[in-house]
């Protein structure tokens, strides 16, 4: 009987705290169905001169889709200061081969084994030097 009593106070218990929270079944964070407006008329332009394009004729517009979106993305080309148009020039930066990242890693470029030192120097691991040393050889 005991127990029963307190399966059933439980029961009640949980019932009654059941109501005081909330649920997202009945809450209201959805779009009202009811609260939608109607669009106005489509209307056509006043300008009736406008002619369609003839097949195969090259676009009016003057840039490609993918022109568009680059300007529209980064904004067109950036003006260079004068230290770095110099340093262009100086390099000879207007006859670089557009395409030399890509020929870089291929197995025809010609490389100069630098030696075991520069390996030895570029596999160092990183620190802050507090622990580096120098010696002269021969001294």
């Amino acid at each position: 009987m005991n127990r029963t009593i307190l399966i059933l106070a439980s029961a009640l218990t949980a019932t009654t705290l059941s109501a005081c929270g909330s649920n997202s079944l009945f809450s209201r964070d959805r779009p009202d169905e009811f609260a939608v407006s109607r669009q106005a008329p489509l209307v056509v332009p006043p300008d009736f001169a406008l002619v369609p394009p003839a097949p195969g004729a090259a676009r009016s517009g003057g840039e490609t889709a993918a022109e568009q979106t680059l300007r529209a993305l980064f904004g067109g080309a950036a003006p260079r200061s004068p230290s770095e148009t110099e340093i262009l020039d100086e390099a000879d930066g207007a006859r670089a081969d557009p395409g030399i990242r890509s020929e870089v890693g291929s197995a025809d470029t010609q490389v100069v084994d630098k030696g075991l030192v520069t390996r030895d120097i570029l596999a160092a691991p990183e620190g802050d030097g507090r622990d580096a040393s120098a010696s002269i050889p021969g001294a």
